[in-house]
């Protein structure tokens, strides 16, 4: 077949969309199948043989808060970059909306959608999908977890009326996406409990939407031979720091420990300028044993899931929790909340506590580090669970089965 994937944006090394657009499209090649990748900024790392396409856009998200609304004129000559202007100037988050919008220009133009036999769209489900669609191409959409969840967590968080406000204007994208996805037919997620949050929220048909486990590239998240284990290391990816990571659990716990034994936190992921627990760790007094490591290449995240005594991923909800099945894949011990997928993705290869719980986390930290034989009981089992649950290959087969079912659909419908 010859895929198209579309994706709004795609971090490279953190956030799950870049990494399920670059290890898909990589294993829908592999099965023989031709991928192209049309993508916004920031772009994916894909392997050689997928060609990416970009779709530049104004990434105001990239700029420092001051420069965001000071944009020379010459740059707003489209519709969709004085859109994306418009709405960051008015406090929304458009790059769905906009990213559709190019999408369906390129795509229109010379006729290029005519190359691709199903478009796969990577949940930005904007008004132009529709667009798309009525080109007459098949469409597939992922949704790895309805966006509602994050803005109901943040609306929760806020500590007045006035962010309260702020954020229901910025998550205002999610109404577009449920609007849209009752015009499309056909659905991939990653999880069972994604599945019932979708259908519930959403009010798709159930027969509408797939569950697929996303992968694991197994032959490069395994344990490092030649970096040792740390002892009280402990380790969360951060991919973003908002009250659905949880990491204000992880701070509290801690400086909780802190006060009891040496222990160290290195949080892996985007800088926490600005973010739901800026200057936390210093208030806790634990500023000097917590380290930010930013963004880093996939060889340097595997390098510190081999060092890390535990992962912990203390997230309020997770829509898969990839982070945990790395770190598994890895051979590291993994604590890990009951929120959302995070049971799914563990199951008894790990520990679980219950979400926004400090004493939990504290409880849980405290015991697997005095146990290093459960530490490596832990780590078999979870090397094991990975390797067999969460494949690429697999995830490729499986979602080129849905594509097949939406081109007949596409065909049947049209001949009727």
């Amino acid at each position: 077949m010859r895929i198209c994937l579309l994706s709004y944006r795609c971090y490279r090394y953190s956030g799950g969309q870049g990494i399920y657009v670059r290890y898909l499209s990589r294993s829908l090649r592999e099965l023989g199948h031709d991928v192209e990748v049309i993508s916004g900024p920031p772009y994916p790392e894909l392997d050689d043989g997928v060609k990416l396409i970009k779709l530049p856009s104004l990434d105001l998200y990239s700029l420092p808060e001051s420069q965001r609304f000071f944009i020379n004129h010459r740059k707003l000559s489209s519709l969709p970059d004085l859109t994306e202007w418009l709405g960051a100037c008015g406090g929304f988050f458009t790059e769905p909306l906009t990213f559709g919008m190019r999408a369906y220009d390129f795509l229109r133009n010379n006729d290029k959608y005519k190359k691709y036999d199903v478009i796969h769209d990577n949940q930005s489900l904007s008004y132009s999908i529709l667009k798309i669609k009525r080109l007459g191409i098949p469409v597939v959409t992922t949704i790895h977890h309805p966006i509602t969840i994050d803005r109901d967590l943040a609306i929760k968080a806020a500590k007045s009326s006035w962010q309260k406000m702020g954020i229901r204007r910025w998550y205002s994208f999610a109404n577009m996406q449920i609007k849209i996805a009752k015009k499309l037919s056909h659905f991939i997620t990653g999880s069972q409990n994604s599945y019932r949050h979708i259908i519930d929220i959403f009010k798709l048909p159930k027969d509408s939407l797939r569950v697929i486990y996303d992968g694991v590239d197994s032959s490069v998240f395994t344990q490092v031979p030649e970096v040792g284990r740390s002892e009280n290391r402990l380790l969360v990816i951060n991919s973003g720091d908002t009250p659905l990571k949880g990491l204000k659990y992880l701070l509290e716990a801690v400086a909780a420990l802190r006060s009891e034994r040496k222990i160290e936190l290195m949080i892996v992921g985007k800088p926490m300028k600005n973010g739901y627990t800026q200057g936390l760790a210093d208030c806790l007094g634990i500023g000097d044993c917590v380290t930010h490591a930013g963004q880093i290449d996939t060889a340097e995240l595997v390098r510190q899931y081999s060092m890390a005594t535990m992962v912990v991923v203390p997230s309020v909800y997770e829509g898969f929790g990839l982070p945990a099945a790395e770190a598994m894949c890895c051979s590291t011990p993994v604590i890990s909340t009951t929120a959302g997928a995070l049971p799914e993705i563990v199951g008894d290869a790990g520990i679980l506590v219950p979400p926004a719980d400090t004493g939990a986390l504290v409880e849980a930290i405290a015991g697997l580090l005095d146990n290093p034989d459960r530490r490596r009981r832990l780590a078999e089992m979870g090397h094991r669970r990975a390797v067999q649950m969460f494949n690429w290959k697999n995830t490729a087969k499986h979602t080129a089965n849905v594509y097949k079912e939406a081109i007949e659909y596409q065909y049947s419908f049209a001949a009727r």
